[in-house]
């Protein structure tokens, strides 16, 4: 599994939204200092993260999502992938939205695509052809908070040496997982019994001898692909080595970001995956005390044709998004209103984004309707995206409206699925 793995480890820096008023579907914020948003608060148990919008002035100005499509279409027919196997029908009906209907509004969007020639003819098909949800956000108010991640390429060796020391390792033997939904429920000790699974300390100081599958140069590039769940390993013959989401250890992600902002290590307003670096290059005294602190150990294999998310389908550039698969809906075609880090004659900066995403992945941080995370892309560029992409905005979803005329409205009641914290890959 991938990437989406985490919210760019929690390396991102605030951004000010700019403008000269707001536009429809756009979020404001009131004037004055705001309260510390808590943007993983939890829904009500059950309850799902999606409310339809039944004021058509409500609904955002699709057209934008019309002049950028690249990427698009590929991006659906990786979400009708994972549609097609019999597998993802055990979670739906998300609500009331059945896995035919899913799979019919991909296809209808797809045809969209096909017919409208202009942004504002786009906008019209979608709004007569399709329901639109928003995302009810931490606030209930629809206020989400967009981070991004990326799959790193750093160097690494398939047998260690004096500089490259720092493993990376496969699911160990003494890993217990449920057969159905791959969660780890935790280690199988010698009499059969299952214990909680150690944690990232007790794995960097145990070494977990034998489950090594390729070495790092750096202890802080380690954590960085275990926490992003993925990445390409170039090896001393200049072959790129492909490695996935194999499996966790069970334990929640704790921000080590966080941590440092609290302690005075960084500066929130000043915070980005660059600045992490270059701490823990001056500071490498640093790493025994800060790393251990997320107790979340992430397992590898070999993969090819990735990075992949949790449905197991390719996750692509601005077009994949992670959240929370425990109440939204897996696969599904989204719409996202914020701004985001992206590529200038400078150094990145942050700018509108209007566009269509599939909901294609889950992180470890990625843990309630406040939260969304971007797939920024592979490599060192796409990580400094995704370490200054950090702002407020709306998550919009859209399904195709019955032949009597709408989609039958979610039940916030009940979800239809299994929890699969563990982010296993869906077959």
């Amino acid at each position: 599994m991938t990437i989406r793995v985490a919210v760019g480890i929690g390396v991102v820096m605030a951004i000010a939204a700019g403008g000269c008023g707001p536009k429809r579907g756009e979020v404001t914020s009131p004037i004055g200092p705001p309260e510390q948003p808590d943007y993983s608060r939890p829904l009500p148990p059950g309850q799902l993260a999606l409310r339809k919008v039944t004021d058509p002035a409500q609904i955002p100005d699709f057209g934008p999502g019309f002049t950028d499509q690249d990427g698009l279409r590929q991006a659906v027919n990786n979400s009708l992938a994972y549609l097609a196997r019999p597998s993802s029908r055990r979670f739906f009906p998300y609500g009331q939205i059945s896995h035919e209907q899913a799979v019919a509004s991909l296809q209808q969007f797809l045809r969209v695509l096909d017919e409208a020639r202009t942004p504002e003819q786009f906008d019209d098909l979608l709004r007569s052809g399709f329901d639109v949800y928003t995302s009810v956000g931490y606030d209930d108010e629809g206020t989400v908070l967009f981070t991004g991640y990326y799959c790193p390429i750093f160097d690494a060796r398939l047998k260690p040496d004096e500089r490259f020391r720092y493993p990376l390792h496969k699911p160990p033997p003494d890993l217990a997982r449920d057969r159905r939904t791959g969660m780890t429920l935790g280690r199988r000790t010698a009499d059969g019994s299952v214990v909680p699974y150690y944690t990232r300390d007790q794995i960097l100081k145990l070494g977990l001898p034998g489950s090594e599958l390729v070495w790092l140069a750096d202890a802080f590039e380690a954590y960085v692909v275990s926490v992003q769940g993925s990445a390409r390993l170039r090896l001393p013959d200049g072959r790129l080595m492909e490695i996935g989401f194999a499996g966790d250890n069970g334990h929640d992600y704790v921000s080590v970001a966080e941590a440092m902002i609290s302690h005075g290590k960084l500066d929130r307003n000043e915070l980005s995956l660059d600045a992490m670096i270059s701490f823990f290059r001056q500071h490498p005294d640093q790493l025994d005390v800060y790393l251990p602190l997320n107790p979340r150990y992430v397992f590898f294999k070999p993969v090819t044709g990735g990075p992949y998310g949790c449905l197991n389908v390719p996750v692509l550039p601005f077009r994949s998004i992670a959240t929370d698969k425990e109440i939204y809906p897996r696969a599904c075609l989204a719409y996202v209103v914020t701004e985001l880090a992206r590529d200038t004659e400078g150094p990145a900066q942050t700018q509108p984004f209007r566009g269509f995403v599939l909901d294609q992945d889950r992180g470890n941080a990625i843990r309630a309707a406040g939260r969304c995370d971007v797939f920024m892309g592979i490599g060192a560029r796409a990580g400094r995206l995704a370490g200054r992409t950090k702002a407020e905005g709306r998550l919009y979803y859209l399904f195709a409206k019955s032949p009597g005329g709408s989609s039958p409205a979610l039940d916030a009641g009940a979800s239809g699925e299994d929890v699969d914290r563990a982010r296993p890959l869906e077959d």
